[in-house]
């Protein structure tokens, strides 16, 4: 007895070695990748800088700036996290039942739409307190899901690519969105000048998100704290909950967990509509917190990039956190980069397909080693 405790003793040992060595070199891997992703996006960057003849320095000092020069644009460049961030977690939500939402384009336009219609039209500004910034969010999170349940309903009732279904809506939702601020029927602001642009008005100041640390100088809005919670509530319903398990289960087999009694249709519903009122939430943050004024071009690419963030997550909430604030960053420090170096934005988001190709890469290099 004592000779086989020993052993099984050493066993163990010589297992959890065996596990903190793979797990050193998984950790090895990861930093190699984060160093190389660096390496070559500093690369890529003097390049394409020295090729308009601009100073490399320069550059990376307006980018810089543009970053994290002061308290106010880190709080910006935060902001744009959130709303890369929400997308996100409805990406990897949905993907835990092999399911791809790539319309949050679609759902962040209407989501936006009916903030902006429950704001100036919907009797928001007319209530007290919180209820005047909150009901406009519900509103724009049950467009979101409703957008999204329309490509769910049609995946589990007709068996449509969802891939196809959302990116089609968001077609869709994109014109309508024109077309809401092009008519004066609609949330066009009246015309006053033959040069009134296609916009609506600007929304009452009691309805915008209210701001966190506003004696600090961040330009932080409360959307923070309910990203955050929501990311908890997300890693909870992946991990701890039936909902979760009935994912799993219904993306890894859809016909033997009907048969054991999973509700398959509901489901991938479910699923694809909570995914797209995360997309709604975005916009009803991005309009209400920094917008303010719904107008075309309203969404600007965030919901695409959102789901690039969504899928260098991996599924992991923490993985989506850390690829939002890179794509924060990034979306701050380009603008600035054009206003002040002269360097057009369309440079970041070359950066940017190089550092998604380089973790692609080195995410399908960490599958075939058994990371």
């Amino acid at each position: 007895m004592a000779t086989k405790l020993i052993g099984i003793k050493l066993a163990r040992g010589w297992q959890g070695k065996k596990m903190n060595k793979i797990l050193d070199n998984n950790y090895f891997r990861l930093l190699a990748i984060l160093v190389l992703t660096v390496l070559v996006s500093l690369v890529a960057s003097f390049m394409i800088v020295n090729a308009y003849g601009l100073s490399f320095s320069d550059a990376l000092s307006a980018f810089a700036d543009g970053a994290w020069g002061s308290p106010y644009v880190i709080g910006s460049s935060i902001n744009r996290a959130i709303y890369f961030a929400l997308i996100g977690l409805g990406f990897i939500l949905a993907d835990q039942a092999k399911l791809a939402n790539i319309g949050a384009e679609g759902q962040l336009a209407v989501g936006g739409i009916v903030a902006t219609a429950l704001c100036l039209y919907g009797g928001a500004a007319s209530l007290s307190g919180w209820l005047a910034f909150i009901y406009p969010l519900l509103g724009a999170v049950l467009a979101g899901a409703i957008w999204g349940a329309i490509a769910g309903f049609l995946k589990a009732k007709m068996g449509t690519n969802e891939v196809i279904s959302t990116l089609l809506l968001s077609f869709i939702a994109v014109w309508l969105l024109y077309c809401t601020v092009q008519s004066d029927h609609l949330l066009k602001q009246p015309m006053t000048t033959s040069a009134s642009l296609p916009e609506s008005l600007p929304i009452p100041s009691n309805t915008m998100i209210p701001m966190i640390f506003s004696n600090s100088g961040y330009n932080l809005n409360l959307g923070l704290i309910i990203t955050l919670f929501l990311a908890f509530a997300v890693y909870l319903l992946m991990h701890y909950s039936r909902f979760g398990f009935y994912l799993r289960s219904v993306g890894n087999n859809p016909n033997a967990s009907k048969r054991a009694g999973i509700p398959v249709f509901s489901t991938i519903v479910l699923v694809m509509a909570v995914s797209g009122a995360f997309g709604g939430l975005a916009g009803g943050l991005m309009l209400q917190g920094d917008q303010q004024v719904l107008k075309t071009g309203f969404s600007s690419g965030y919901g695409f990039d959102g789901l690039v963030v969504g899928l260098l997550a991996r599924g992991s909430v923490l993985g989506v956190f850390a690829a939002a604030l890179v794509f924060g960053f990034l979306r701050s420090g380009g603008i600035n980069l054009e206003l002040v170096a002269q360097v057009p934005s369309a440079m970041v988001l070359v950066i940017q397909g190089m550092i998604i190709l380089i973790i692609a890469g080195a995410s399908r290099w960490l599958d075939r080693q058994g990371a």
